[in-house]
């Protein structure tokens, strides 16, 4: 957690609504359906016609969901708000606006949540969004990021994780387990410096860039949700990957009550991934089905889109919708079939 030794200013300079002012004021509205943003008891946002609203909401805890010490506070606003709009993406739609609200102890300045809007607003630049709300309180448990992110999807076309059928295919984007590799990096390379006492230690992350910006600052897939809609295909159900794809899975086969198939040979995992695994003498697989944080979107399609699927870059098809009482399975390498449990992220 770094700030410019040039200046430091106590959040009490500014006072609640002044320190709003100040953390908001280069956050335009670009948005037709943002009517009225910051400034007000409460901001004003159209309804388009054969549109539907999506409303989601996530609460980042310092030490639970993020580490100051390791985390740079403008790449932890930005992810803040990318898991936000991920959500939105995974339910087939699109995020327009956002709001904010801190919980903020006394050990931070004005000087360390200007970092931190400097995420969300590259994030907001990023992918269209509007800030348009949110609130700050003192915190006496550290750090506390809660952000609620509106979008639209068009009627009848939201994909929820209750619409998978029997033969539909199982999809994924991207690759995964990166962002679970960056994190063990990252705690690993924290760990050496604390033991080292050295306080100008500086950890060696060269050839290891790719899992660490997936862990410190992960993109949400709106460049797929957009070559989907192009190609006139909407999924029978999706989720993003935040907890592990184990555990979303289970969440369409539990939601849609039907079973699945996924293979070993299938699963997505990029090369530093896989050395970063054979580095802590970690099971890789087990690192991508059940790492999380990889913010990848899953979804199924009905098995006559599959030429369709083919053609999209960054689309995988790693498996396929069953009976329930088959039950939900990984098939190895060589055949075998192992169930498929949920040992990814848990909130409790």
């Amino acid at each position: 957690m770094s700030e410019s030794k040039e200046k430091v200013t106590e959040i009490s300079q500014l006072g609640e609504f002044g320190l709003i002012s100040h953390l908001t004021k280069e956050f335009p509205l670009t948005n037709s359906t943002s009517l009225l943003g910051v400034g007000d008891d409460a901001a004003i946002i159209d309804t388009t016609e054969g549109k539907e609203i999506l409303v989601t909401t996530d609460l980042l805890l310092e030490g639970i969901h993020f580490d100051v010490r390791y985390v740079p506070l403008k790449h932890l606003g930005y992810k803040a708000a990318v898991v936000n709009f991920s959500d939105i993406y995974a339910m087939n739609g699109t995020p327009r606006q956002i709001t904010v609200s801190l919980g903020v102890s006394a050990r931070f300045t004005v000087e360390h949540l200007e970092q931190i809007y400097a995420g969300i607003r590259l994030a907001c630049e990023n992918y269209g969004v509007d800030l348009v709300g949110g609130d700050t309180s003192a915190s006496r448990t550290g750090l506390v990021i809660s952000i609620t992110c509106i979008g639209d999807v068009d009627k009848g076309k939201a994909a929820k994780r209750s619409g998978a059928k029997e033969t539909d295919l199982i999809c994924v984007t991207g690759d995964l387990g990166a962002a679970y590799m960056g994190l063990q990096l990252l705690e690993r390379e924290n760990s050496v410096a604390a033991q080292s006492g050295d306080p100008d230690f500086q950890p060696d992350f060269s050839g290891k860039e790719y899992i660490l910006q997936r862990q410190l600052k992960p993109e949400a897939r709106k460049d797929i949700i957009e070559k989907l809609k192009e190609a006139g295909i909407v999924p029978t159900s999706m989720m993003d990957v935040s907890d592990g794809l184990s555990s979303e899975l289970l969440h369409i086969c539990k939601s849609s009550d039907v079973g699945c198939r996924v293979y070993e040979d299938r699963i997505p995992i990029d090369y530093q991934t896989a050395i970063m695994a054979e580095e802590l003498n970690m099971n890789l697989v087990t690192a991508a089905m059940n790492g999380g944080e990889d913010y990848e979107l899953l979804f199924t399609v009905p098995l006559i889109d599959k030429d369709k699927i083919d053609k999209i870059e960054g689309v995988k098809m790693i498996g396929y919708i069953t009976k329930p009482e088959l039950g939900a399975a990984m098939v190895t390498r060589d055949g075998q079939e192992l169930p498929i449990k949920a040992q990814g992220w848990t909130a409790f």
